[in-house]
């Protein structure tokens, strides 16, 4: 019988439970396929609500940890195969100690898109939702306060507040303890990509995923380094496939892989960890004396945080960066989409191996962000601000989706429609049981103003970040006569 303590008032009972019985499966005091309580009888057995149960299992469900079988009930998913690596297991009960943190934990001091009606396809943001007011108030007083300092030249990895201010955020709401020496900013995934490459090696063998974000891929090829596309199941990327083709680093979107909204459960993640650990970690000794390069046994995962936080039910997935105790995690992330696609402003954690190699040979660039823009997203976020929008932003998201959701079921698409609809992100995939070129469907939305990014034959992407609330009713009406049109024909 499952018993346990409720005694931190701090944290909600579900969130409580979730990890009262997230502890006990990683631990391995609940066994694969072993059968838990109903709803009401736990929650009868720990006396709390049966809602509270329900929401526990649901974000256990979200991660992977447990899964349930119609009509007969919750168990537990079986994270570790019994031929995993006995090394790697080890790492996981007992963190590296020997490669600390590098420094302390805290530092002291017109467009095409005008055109369409609807663009669901673009990834901007939606004008009404930018918080003005707020950004030109700290941007005024950062003019007239911090003129001096405007003038000196940033660190080549980002100025300390907004390191600060970064480092303390993935703290409260990604639950990642990632020092501000750690961090480094930059214009972009380019710019993040740029170094990287350059930090890595030119001669490993990088992978993205298929489907996947193309912009990677072109980056990737644009470098002049070998990009290998691995294919997805229902669970995310193939590792196997990672073996067969040598990958050295693997780019990958676990939280909410583009564009299918796939969520990496635990057990596909320990698997990526693993795979990442049988090989070694980059440092000096990888460079002979005559300047050999002896890289080709590195093994790396990007993991790419991307809208991580319009998560619109539940708790937030936990990072890969959370789980990794080996270093093996370079995360990576953006303000693109959470403030403005013009906001060009994106950043990595490396490992603190890595990160006192990019010390050593790259620190010479000139971070390709301006101070003013830097310090002003510092104050943003350690003001609380940025909080408060994404608070905003979740909840103008929600309204969206729903409205989305609910004038396509009441319309006659519905019934020719089949939604995937995750519960994090800001699209969906809709596919259409169509007849007709798909050439002509979407060539005639285009002339009625509504724009839309097919994924594969009779599926299409869904991005209403950018489409204004009273624009959606009349949107979809417009989708809906267009494909009907060509039905009847």
């Amino acid at each position: 019988m499952l018993s346990y303590s409720f005694s931190d008032n701090k944290v909600s009972m579900y969130e409580q439970l979730y990890n009262f019985i997230k502890e006990d499966i990683l631990s391995g005091t609940l066994k694969p396929d072993t059968r838990l309580p109903s709803k009401r009888s736990f929650a009868e057995q720990l006396s709390v609500s049966v809602i509270t149960v329900e929401n526990a299992y649901n974000q256990l469900m979200s991660e992977g940890f447990i899964y349930s079988l119609p009509k007969k009930g919750f168990y537990v998913s079986r994270i570790f195969e019994l031929s995993d690596n006995d090394d790697f297991m080890n790492q996981l009960n007992n963190p590296v100690s020997t490669a600390p943190t590098f420094g302390k934990n805290r530092l002291s001091s017109s467009t095409e898109q005008d055109t369409y009606y609807a663009d669901f396809s673009s990834n901007a943001t939606d004008p009404a939702t930018f918080p003005f007011a707020t950004w030109a108030k700290l941007s005024r007083r950062i003019l007239l306060d911090n003129q001096d300092y405007l003038m000196k030249n940033s660190p080549s990895n980002g100025i300390v507040e907004l390191r600060n201010a970064i480092s303390d955020y993935l703290l409260a709401f990604r639950g990642m303890k990632a020092s501000p020496n750690n961090i480094i900013i930059g214009a972009g995934t380019e710019t993040m990509y740029n170094i990287l490459i350059q930090l890595l090696g030119h001669e490993l063998i990088y992978a993205s995923e298929n489907p996947g974000y193309e912009k990677i891929a072109s980056i990737l090829t644009s470098n002049g380094v070998k990009n290998v596309r691995i294919p997805m199941d229902e669970d995310g990327i193939i590792i196997s496939i990672l073996e067969d083709e040598n990958v050295n680093i693997i780019h990958t979107t676990p939280s909410h892989h583009f564009p299918t909204g796939i969520t990496m459960p635990v057990k596909r993640r320990y698997e990526l960890l693993g795979w990442a650990n049988s090989l070694n970690n980059l440092s000096d000794s990888n460079e002979s004396d005559t300047g050999h390069d002896k890289r080709g046994n590195l093994r790396y995962v990007i993991e790419d945080d991307y809208d991580s936080e319009f998560r619109l039910s539940g708790r937030p997935i936990p990072s890969l960066f959370s789980i990794d105790n080996s270093e093996k995690i370079i995360y990576m992330n953006t303000f693109t989409k959470s403030l403005a696609s013009t906001i060009r402003i994106s950043y990595m954690v490396l490992p603190s191996h890595l990160m006192e190699i990019y010390y050593k040979k790259l620190s010479f660039y000139s971070c390709t962000v301006s101070t003013f823009e830097q310090l002003t997203l510092a104050h943003f976020i350690s003001e609380g601000y940025y909080e408060k929008h994404i608070n905003r932003m979740r909840t103008t998201s929600r309204k969206k989706r729903d409205l989305l959701l609910s004038c396509i079921k009441e319309s006659r698409l519905g019934a020719a429609a089949t939604i995937n609809e995750e519960e994090s992100g800001l699209h969906f995939i809709i596919n259409l049981k169509m007849k007709g070129s798909e050439k002509d469907f979407l060539e005639k939305l285009k002339k009625q103003g509504i724009n839309i990014s097919p994924v594969s034959k009779n599926s299409y992407m869904i991005n209403y970040s950018s489409v204004p609330m009273d624009r959606i009713r009349e949107a979809v009406r417009r989708i809906n006569n267009v494909f009907y049109g060509l039905q009847e024909l």
